[in-house]
């Protein structure tokens, strides 16, 4: 087809039939005639078209290739070697075919195109014409253009050219004085920054460094330009000093100054993560320099190079006298820190509004959404600040506290200690809602091993204590109260915790100001770690009395008033008045038995002051300050309580080894038996009856099981021992303290003495005292004592502190053993002769006796009340273990008779009723201690044979020797030797489960 457009190319813009038939003479030349018209003939032949399209496909493709294609040459190239006519005329033939069907192919398609070439060359022919039209407007426009220029003048141009020279160079002028005054802003912004007026610099470097951009084109500038720069960087690192003072020193007007020319510079937030590193680096150069200072103080002229050294090794360094004021320093410098931070996100918080404010106008409404940015971001960084920050408080307090053993330290000075870091952890509840536990866990860590220490200490200096304890009264004032001691000034502090409410009116400013958190107090000045342990040495304790009195005029006018009954009415002069009928009873008791019971009844009441002797005094001021210590250090809470009940069951125990055990024999220890049987001695025998008294069941379940315990678990019983290792192996002796030993100045085998009583009284209402106090302490200690252990709480105060009281009863009951003659009044009694045979009027001597036995246990108690108070339970459990004592000694002498006739019960009751009535003058107890023990004995003596036998299941208090003799005695006449053998068979029923 390239071949077929070159020809067509060649042949010029004629019609396809012109360009068939007009040849030019070469080409008819290059044909011959012959071929010329085989051609013709067969473009007149007609062919069909679907033959003509075959005849067009047979044609071989590299014709169709390219224009550089010789066909003759590739005709040629195609003959074979033998040439044969008929086949080359025939394939000559088949060319034919093929060049006459391209050859009216052609023709066909230069036909069908004809219309599309006419109009094409319409257009060209317009063209042509336009060209032409064109350049007839060129030159009329430039013959004009010709003419304007020769009629504008050159004097036109030249004042139009001197009037822009003009313009430029009232600019230039302009631009030269900016200049000028560009060269001397230095000198301002250095007086500025001297001024600290951050923000006037940097707006104005910044409106000199716009106005340097706006005439860089100068080359003066370039080098103002730099110089701008610089100043400005000087200005950032001032700044950054500046912003580094507030750590320490918050000033509100010095830091709106920072943050305003931070503002103005775009660094909101580059300023505040620089504020953070400022804060992290004052820590750290705060506490290195306050221990610093302080190890080179005590260190003096040695050189050890403390400066190089690390902040933990240094604190080492740090001298036991040192470590309190160094300890304080060093909170007081932590706290200027915290309250700075704390002002600064106050400052943020108050700006913060006032930005937020609405406004009429929203024209700013990009910057306003860039300053949210800011403000979210400064105030998130504020918040993540807190913690770490009061983390690193921590840190380096944690090794300050970590680097000295403090096990050595004074109670006191630990307790400061103790106080200082539990206000600084008030401090970080309240800076950042911290429970602190890395200040917990190193001040647990110290206190457990001082705590060890000191309370191992403090039960040794106890026992020792207890061992020369005279049991002598501590004279107290009557309304002695635990709060009145320094140890116990914690209690009102708790609620006041800066000062105590006893130096400020009730209607006081400082207590409105203590309901004030730490940061609300001291936000402008002071500091919480100042004032806080001045006032230990400015009140002293009043507490004590002048000998046992409020003062020596009291005293005086006392014993004044009991000398003389010259005011005294008449009728109570007499020995006795019934309060009923006012007679005088006939048997009188001596005036001087009178007078002194009066004197005993104002013993009883002269004083409401607490019985307690110095060793109590000092048992409270431990637990005193073990609640201090407890009040502080709330994690080690129930080790404190466990060592305060310690110091408790060590008194409790030494109180009943001292006077509760009865070492010596007592006489008739066969009516001491509770329930009547006897009970062989009243000595304790064995370890295994180490807590069994014979008395009366004096000690309760509960109170042996307390004993036992507190000796199992306290009392080291291998010292002294001859065969040691027997209690227990070593490591728990360690936690054991040895049995206390009585001192020897105290004398408890005196019977003018009562045995001892003044000491015994002392000895056990102190621990009645003491228990009360512990009673009083119960909802503070439970409230400091974790939940779980609280059952342990309970169960001491259940168990423990409430069987105080119960060791008045074996204690007492040793003097109401001895003070009275038992055995002589059964002596008596074993001479009287029961089977007489008339009704006596008269009692028997042996009540006299008793009675009389009665009269001088009741001089004694008088005489001693006159030392120490005897208060009504004392009174009244010594008069009730005598009088039940008396009442079994008289049944037992009633079991001793071998006859009795009813004349001989009639005088029994005669002499009960007798001893009765004498006795009730005595002593103001009532219901008499087992009267009904005795009266129902001896109505027993009136029963029959059926209702002895009732009576002896029901009544089995007696013993079993009381019972026999009522049937043998009794029914011995009346019924015969089988019925006799039956009832006491019976007795012996009864009794054989028991033994």
């Amino acid at each position: 087809m390239q071949k077929i457009k070159s020809l067509m190319a060649r042949q010029g813009l004629k019609s396809p039939q012109e360009s068939m038939t007009d040849l030019s003479p070469v080409e008819n030349l290059r044909i011959p005639s012959k071929f010329q018209e085989e051609l013709r003939e067969l473009r007149e032949q007609p062919i069909d078209p679907q033959a003509e399209q075959e005849m067009i496909d047979s044609i071989e493709e590299v014709y169709f290739s390219n224009d550089t294609f010789d066909m003759v040459q590739h005709e040629l190239e195609k003959l074979p070697t033998e040439l044969n006519l008929l086949e080359l005329e025939e394939y000559r033939d088949r060319l034919k075919r093929q060049q006459a069907a391209v050859s009216k192919k052609v023709a066909d398609l230069i036909l069908e195109k004809q219309p599309s070439y006419v109009k094409e060359l319409e257009r060209v022919t317009a063209l042509q014409a336009n060209l032409q039209l064109a350049a007839v407007i060129c030159t009329n426009a430039r013959r004009q253009l010709s003419v304007s220029k020769e009629g504008f003048t050159e004097a036109s141009l030249g004042l139009l050219a001197n009037q822009r020279r003009r313009q430029l160079l009232t600019g230039l002028l302009k631009s030269l004085r900016t200049i000028k005054t560009l060269q001397r802003t230095d000198v301002r912004l250095s007086e500025m920054l001297e001024e600290e007026d951050y923000p006037g610099a940097i707006q104005l470097c910044l409106e000199c460094q716009k106005a340097a951009s706006t005439f860089k084109h100068y080359s003066c500038i370039s080098e103002l330009n730099s110089k701008l720069q610089d100043t400005l960087e000087q200005i950032e690192e001032q700044l950054d000093v500046a912003l580094s003072k507030t750590c320490k020193h918050f000033d509100v007007a010095h830091y709106t100054k920072v943050q305003l020319a931070y503002t103005l510079l775009g660094k909101t937030q580059t300023a505040m993560d620089q504020l953070h590193m400022h804060f992290t680096q004052a820590i750290h150069n705060t506490v290195f320099q306050v221990v610093l200072g302080y190890v080179e103080l005590c260190a003096g002229n040695a050189d050890t190079k403390f400066q190089k050294m690390q902040y933990k090794d240094l604190c080492t360094h740090i001298t036991l006298d040192s470590y309190i004021p160094c300890l304080t320093d060093l909170c007081k410098a932590l706290w200027e820190v915290m309250v700075s931070y704390h002002r600064t996100m106050q400052w943020h918080e108050a700006h913060d509004k006032q930005a937020t404010t609405p406004t009429p106008e929203d024209a700013v409404a990009a910057e306003s959404d860039e300053l949210v940015v800011d403000h979210s971001y400064v105030k998130k960084k504020l918040e993540h600040g807190l913690t770490r920050i009061w983390q690193d408080v921590q840190l380096k307090v944690k090794a300050y506290i970590l680097g000295t053993d403090m096990s050595n330290f004074k109670y006191d000075d630990f307790i400061v200690v103790l106080d200082v870091i539990s206000r600084l952890m008030q401090v970080g509840e309240e800076f950042c809602r911290s429970k602190s536990e890395l200040l917990q866990e190193s001040i647990k860590r110290q206190s457990v091993n001082y705590f060890k220490n000191y309370h191992r200490a403090r039960l040794e200096e106890l026992r020792m204590f207890l061992e020369n304890e005279t049991w002598e009264l501590c004279p107290v004032k009557s309304n002695f109260n635990i709060s009145q001691l320094h140890e116990f000034k914690f209690m009102d502090q708790c609620r006041s915790p800066s000062l105590s409410p006893s130096r400020h009116g009730p209607s006081s400013p400082i207590q409105i100001k203590e309901e004030l958190s730490l940061f609300q107090q001291y936000l402008q000045e002071g500091n919480p770690f100042e004032m806080h342990f001045e006032q230990k040495d400015e009140e002293t304790e009043d507490v004590l009395a002048s000998n046992g009195y409020e003062s020596d005029e009291l005293e005086k006018s006392a014993y004044q008033d009991y000398d003389s009954d010259s005011d005294v009415p008449e009728e109570l002069k007499q020995d006795y008045v019934d309060e009923q009928t006012g007679d005088v009873p006939l048997k009188s008791v001596s005036r001087e038995s009178i007078k002194g019971k009066k004197r005993s009844d104002y013993n009883l009441n002269k004083s409401n002051a607490p019985i307690l002797t110095n060793t109590t005094l000092n048992v409270i001021r431990l637990v005193g300050k073990y609640m201090q210590m407890m009040s502080i250090l709330k994690p080690i809470a129930f080790d404190v309580i466990h060592c305060v009940s310690q110091l408790f069951d060590y008194y409790l125990y030494a109180v009943y080894a001292f006077f509760g055990r009865n070492d010596t024999p007592v006489p008739s220890p066969s009516l001491l038996s509770h329930g009547g049987r006897e009970s062989g001695s009243a000595r304790v025998m064995g370890p295994a009856c180490l807590y069994e008294s014979s008395g009366l069941g004096l000690i309760s379940s509960r109170l042996r099981t307390t004993l036992n315990r507190i000796q199992e678990s306290l009392i080291d019983m291998e010292v002294g021992s001859e065969n040691p290792g027997m209690h227990g192996p070593t490591e728990d002796r360690k936690e054991k303290v040895p049995s206390p030993h009585l001192s020897q100045m105290v004398v408890l085998t005196n019977s003018g003495s009562l045995y001892g009583l003044a000491q015994r009284v002392v000895a056990t209402e102190s621990l009645v005292f003491l228990a009360e106090q512990f009673e009083s302490l119960q909802s503070h200690l439970d409230t400091m004592m974790p939940a779980a252990k609280k059952p342990f709480l309970q169960q001491f105060y259940s168990q423990t502190v409430s069987t105080a009281s119960e060791l008045r009863k074996p204690i007492y009951w040793i003097v109401a053993a001895k003070a009275i003659d038992y055995e002589q009044m059964l002596l008596l009694m074993s001479g009287v002769k029961w089977d007489i045979k008339e009704i006596m009027s008269q009692h028997n001597i042996y009540v006299d006796v008793l009675l009389k036995e009665f009269e001088m246990f009741s001089q004694r108690l008088a005489d001693i009340s006159r030392h120490v108070p005897l208060p009504l339970p004392v009174s009244n459990v010594l008069w009730e273990h005598c009088i039940r004592l008396a009442n079994r000694t008289l049944v037992e002498g009633y079991a001793n008779v071998k006859k009795c006739s009813n004349e001989g019960r009639a005088l029994m009751q005669l002499d009960f009723q007798q001893f009765l009535m004498k006795l009730e003058k005595l002593t103001d107890l009532r219901p008499i201690p087992d009267k009904e023990f005795v009266e129902i004995y001896i109505k027993a003596y009136y029963l029959t044979e059926n209702d002895m036998e009732q009576f002896i299941k029901n009544h089995r208090e007696y013993s079993m020797k009381q019972l026999a003799n009522l049937v043998n005695v009794c029914l011995g006449t009346h019924i015969n030797k089988k019925a006799r053998q039956k009832l006491l068979a019976a007795i012996d029923d009864i009794d054989r489960p028991k033994r």
